[in-house]
């Protein structure tokens, strides 16, 4: 079985995992499709989001998918290509990571015989290209000039100011490449078996090594109880994460998160998390915040929070844990 591959970049917030969840949701019932995923932070959000899809999913938290010298990600490509034989395969490469060498890595002629590389697909949030925050990130310039199709996301929250920045970028830079309007990452599944077709050498880019799990301070603290809980901590690229997991036992007054989520002074909040009524989906980009319900709780409680500037995270910790029902 020889998978068609198809690699979904874009920056922070820029909505590929929604997209996934779409893409997903289209799945033909007689195919198998396989989901490999890597987070900048520790705690394994996506993983959570994208468990009941029908796809069988491997992630990579916290480390650097994008460097092939990553042992992480050639086990999890090679444990999908050969224990699942997918029909498709999807790979979520973080936010912050560069895809020149996992391209490298994915057209090589060692897979030839496992996998074909579609058309690469790289989410932008245009309204991203007014900051200068994210033009003149490396990662965030060659993720664009590396796709075959260019998603610009989230286009119902543009103004007029942010589509003239598209389409200026899209002279500028688009070529004859494909760039198509979507909400909340409502793409057609057909796109998935458009060809590659963008072969540009990429420069070399920054990648992100080495995370830091902390071990002492307020993440080795018992509560009362024995409640179980830990705190995992992760920087590179000039960001830097944290993140909560919480036991099954564990659950939220929904009001105190969904404010805690809202007023937290961070650029970037995911979380899946149990509450009295099942299950809280909580996904923020600067001031956008998406919340959704489901009745199936979740078997655990996750939550991220990546920022580009240093942050007191065991003052929102302090906050985050009186939003726990007693």
């Amino acid at each position: 079985m020889i998978a068609k591959t198809t690699l979904v970049t874009g920056f922070l917030g820029s909505g590929k995992t929604t997209t996934l969840l779409h893409l997903l949701a289209h799945k033909p019932a007689d195919e198998r499709w396989a989901v490999l995923v890597n987070e900048f932070g520790e705690i394994g959000i996506d993983g959570a989001l994208l468990a009941d899809t029908g796809a069988f999913l491997k992630e990579i938290p916290g480390g650097c998918m994008c460097c092939v010298n990553g042992l992480p990600m050639q086990v999890g490509l090679n444990t999908l290509l050969q224990r699942v034989h997918p029909h498709r395969l999807l790979i979520e490469p973080t936010g912050l990571g560069h895809p020149k060498q996992i391209l490298q890595l994915l057209a090589s002629p060692f897979y030839e015989s496992w996998l074909t590389l579609q058309a690469t697909l790289c989410l932008l949030d245009a309204r991203q290209l007014s900051d200068a925050r994210y033009t003149t990130n490396e990662n965030f310039r060659d993720q664009l000039a590396a796709a075959d199709i260019i998603i610009a996301n989230k286009q119902d929250g543009y103004s007029r100011h942010d589509r003239a920045q598209l389409a200026a970028w899209a002279r500028d830079n688009g070529g004859d490449r494909r760039i198509i309007s979507a909400t909340r990452g409502r793409i057609s599944p057909t796109l998935l078996d458009s060809p590659r077709r963008n072969l540009r050498s990429l420069p070399e880019g920054a990648h992100h090594h080495a995370p830091h799990v902390e071990k002492t301070g307020l993440a080795a603290l018992s509560l009362p109880n024995r409640t179980g809980w830990r705190r995992a901590l992760n920087n590179g690229q000039g960001y830097e994460s944290c993140g909560w997991i919480f036991d099954g036992e564990t659950i939220f007054d929904t009001v105190r998160l969904l404010e805690w989520a809202r007023l937290a002074p961070v650029e970037r909040v995911k979380g899946v998390l149990r509450i009295a009524e099942g299950a809280l989906m909580v996904n923020r980009q600067g001031d956008d915040l998406f919340i959704e319900t489901r009745s199936a709780p979740p078997p655990d409680s996750r939550i991220e929070l990546i920022n580009p500037a240093p942050v007191d995270w065991n003052t929102l910790q302090s906050s985050l844990l009186k939003a726990r029902l007693k």
